[in-house]
């Protein structure tokens, strides 16, 4: 079976981007263009990763964690932050709501897989 990854970013290249290199990798990737927009897909859909911008209009990434951590059905789902920014403080806050990993942008594809298939195997 297929390994399903959400990408949640308000860029849509970002999602493009993010959405070939896990393809191209064998998984699953389904896309929401905001935190709000990701909860109604989760409400939806089960993904076994999740892979999130931090700014982003509606809710953002650290808001999103925090809400998907107090759903039961999806506690134990990896998330991965994927921003720009690279604030140690901000590192610390997106750990402090859930946040499994951090992958500051630019990416590199082979970097992102790599983590991917750490978290939850090709």
């Amino acid at each position: 079976m297929t390994k399903s990854v959400l990408c949640v970013d308000d860029s849509a290249s970002i999602r493009q981007m993010v959405s070939f290199t896990l393809e191209s990798a064998g998984y699953a990737p389904d896309t929401a263009v905001d935190g709000a927009d990701a909860l109604t897909k989760l409400d939806q859909n089960k993904y076994q990763l999740i892979i999130t911008d931090l700014n982003m209009p509606n809710l953002d990434g650290i808001g999103m964690i925090k809400k998907v951590r107090e759903m039961p059905q999806h506690a134990g789902i990896p998330i991965v932050m994927l921003t720009t920014e690279s604030d140690e403080g901000k590192k610390q806050e997106g750990k402090a709501a859930g946040a499994t990993g951090w992958i500051v942008k630019p990416f590199d594809q082979t970097k992102l897989v790599a983590v991917v298939n750490k978290l939850i195997g090709a």
